[in-house]
């Protein structure tokens, strides 16, 4: 016969096929003949009904499923013969009855679309580029001290001091209270406490109950007007006043422990002390430096190039897509001990601008990497996995865990590509360098 494929739309295609039921005589008699050894009837042994019983039990089913598999075969095999670039699986309709000679079905599908890559020395990108200096460091030093932050009484001599002479609550220090609200003289539910602690200027507790906690020293008792913000998260609260009393239990002073050869241990530095420790605190800000750069300008690449190229999408692989990010957004809400999360009423329409900018991109992506050869190279994988191995203490394990797992090592490729995407793309745009802060790269989305 000759091979019909008719055109329904830009992507929409549709294939006629046809072949006969002699075509699947011999595949339909094996299907009997498996499903008669075993099956079981009253008054025969089993493997033992005889082959018309089984032909009446099965016949209509083993046709159905058989003259389904010989056309799925048909399809792909004529798909293949005629270099048909397919975006997704076939859609199977039987034109004939079940019982006719001549077998008949339609087969619905898409095609990939041609991708037509725009012109990329018209595109303008920003790269971002920071220093490290000691500042940064400092800064980083103190972060990690606040990690190991411990309390002493105010007032109270320690080894490190006694936190000052003053011991009224300050920015900083940790205060223990006992504290009672009321509305309407009525107290509430959530409106009460005993021996909660916070630390002052952390922003946990609403600003008018930090102000009004500030100055107070261990046993001093204050009451005070809060009126709850019209969008507060406690529905029955939000926007209404209610009075506080608290009473300070007690107030500590933090104390951080001083940057010394001590403090290098506690983090894992066993020789070369500050020193080194300074010097491995700079190599963690570089290599965060250059992840969040990375990242920033492979954003701007891919949206750079979603908006340069033409194509259409698949509808097939953008519904594909959808339910992907469902499941993933299922099992987020499992992993996060949602209730009932497995049976979550989660729409895919949610998703629906999501999945089309990733299928796009992916389409991009996938043409531009056979068209200049941008393939990740097993050199490639390999230095951006002894890369990333480099940050842990035993990189030789990470190595091995990598390479370990096909589905890992997949992730690896996948970085490295978009990484070659990135490096041509930047080649031929007009790239502009914008030197920020390393604070200003850090609140950059």
């Amino acid at each position: 016969m000759a091979l019909q494929i008719e055109n329904l739309g830009q992507l929409d295609r549709k294939m006629t096929l046809e072949f006969t039921r002699a075509d699947l005589a011999k595949a339909r008699d094996e299907r009997l003949a498996k499903l008669g050894k075993t099956m079981k009837m009253a008054g025969f042994r089993p493997g033992k009904v005889p082959k018309n019983i089984v032909e009446k039990q099965y016949g209509m089913q083993v046709d159905f499923e058989i003259q389904f598999d010989k056309a799925s075969e048909l399809f792909f095999e004529l798909s293949k013969k005629e270099g048909i670039k397919l975006a997704g699986q076939p859609r199977l309709e039987p034109k004939s009855e079940l019982d006719a000679d001549k077998i008949v079905f339609d087969a619905f599908f898409e095609v990939l679309p041609e991708v037509k890559i725009g012109d990329l020395s018209k595109a303008e990108v920003s790269k971002y580029s920071t220093s490290i200096g000691e500042a940064e460091i400092d800064r980083a030093l103190g972060v990690l001290r606040k990690q190991q932050v411990h309390y002493h009484p105010r007032g109270t001599a320690s080894a490190h001091g006694d936190g000052g002479a003053n011991t009224a609550a300050q920015s900083g220090d940790q205060v223990v209270i006992d504290f009672v609200g009321k509305i309407d003289g009525v107290e509430f539910a959530g409106g009460k406490a005993e021996n909660f602690e916070y630390v002052l200027g952390e922003g946990r507790m609403l600003p008018e109950f930090e102000a009004a906690t500030l100055g107070l020293k261990a046993g001093e008792s204050k009451t005070f007007p809060l009126t709850f913000p019209a969008d507060y998260h406690g529905k029955d609260v939000a926007g209404k006043t209610a009075d506080f009393t608290i009473t300070v239990k007690s107030v500590n002073w933090p104390h951080m422990p001083v940057v010394d050869e001590a403090f290098a241990l506690s983090l894992g530095v066993t020789e070369g002390g500050v020193e080194k420790m300074r010097s491995e605190v700079k190599e963690n800000l570089d290599r965060e430096v250059n992840r969040r750069i990375t990242a920033l300008l492979k954003n701007e690449v891919m949206d750079k190039l979603n908006s340069l190229c033409e194509l259409d999408v698949p509808k097939s692989l953008v519904a594909s897509e959808q339910e992907r990010l469902v499941e993933s957004a299922r099992a987020d809400l499992m992993q996060r001990g949602i209730p009932n999360a497995k049976d979550a009423p989660i729409p895919v329409e949610m998703f629906a601008e999501q999945a089309l900018k990733r299928v796009r991109l992916g389409l991009i992506l996938s043409d531009l990497v056979k068209q200049q050869n941008l393939t990740a190279t097993a050199d490639q994988i390999k230095t951006e996995i002894e890369e990333q191995a480099a940050t842990y203490e035993d990189p030789k394990e990470v190595v091995r865990w990598f390479y370990s797992n096909p589905s890992r090592l997949k992730e690896i490729e996948n970085l490295v590509l978009e990484n070659n995407v990135i490096q041509y793309f930047t080649s031929l745009a007009k790239v502009s360098e914008k030197p920020v802060s390393f604070e200003e790269l850090s609140k950059l989305n």
